[in-house]
């Protein structure tokens, strides 16, 4: 069975999750909209041009997670859900997922999102398996920081590798979807690796390399 891997944000979604999440709780008064706002915008332009402190940003947006009820979390996921996620869908991201569904190929989303504001996202795509930036738990709760090697960059090859081991997968024959630069050690692994809507690194990489280059807006 070949392994169909998809890239989350920018990809499959009109937009970036982890991103949206930050902008949800501003507008709902649940952070300090100034301050949060201005270290989620920071981090998210480090992102794009290549140059995240992963780990920084984890501890700058798991620490909520770690002081709130999960049964609150969960209603302000919903409602994110509802508000923030539905809208950036991309009904051809969908269209993609059913023809490699239909082909028999293997569905995985894997992305450096964490897994609190993902797994929901990956389950309304009806994508079983989800590669994520994990979120440490402990008595049923948050603990408000990160586990596990983050996933992203060479974060994800790492993540990856070990679950092919796990499953006795491969990669032969194998896609990757993804529109990031960010994501090019991965793109480097796969048979067919594809930019989707590209920022302007993974633009010149795929031309350069003769990838193809495809949009899903």
């Amino acid at each position: 069975m070949r392994l169909a891997l998809f890239d989350l944000d920018n990809t499959l979604l009109a937009g970036d999750s982890d991103h949206a999440w930050g902008d949800y709780l501003c507008e709902r008064g649940i952070v300090d909209a100034h301050t949060y706002k201005a270290r989620n915008d920071a981090f998210y332009q480090d992102y794009l041009i290549g140059a995240l402190d992963v780990l920084a940003y984890q501890n700058f947006c798991q620490e909520l997670l770690g002081r709130t009820d999960l049964a609150q979390l969960q209603q302000w996921h919903r409602e994110f859900m509802r508000d923030r996620i539905e809208p950036i869908i991309l009904p051809k991201g969908e269209a993609l997922l059913a023809e490699h569904r239909a082909a028999g190929d293997q569905l995985l989303i894997i992305t450096a999102t964490n897994r609190f504001v993902t797994g929901p996202i990956a389950a309304r795509l009806q994508v079983a398996t989800l590669l994520a930036t994990e979120c440490e738990m402990a008595d049923g709760r948050y603990t408000g920081r990160s586990t596990d090697v983050p996933c992203f960059k060479e974060g994800k090859v790492i993540r990856l590798n070990r679950w092919l081991q796990e499953n006795r997968q491969s990669l032969e024959g194998s896609s990757f979807y993804s529109d990031s630069i960010n994501d090019l050690p991965l793109l480097l692994q796969v048979s067919r690796p594809v930019a989707v809507d590209p920022d302007p690194q993974l633009l010149d990489e795929a031309e350069q390399r003769g990838w193809p280059i495809i949009t899903l807006r």
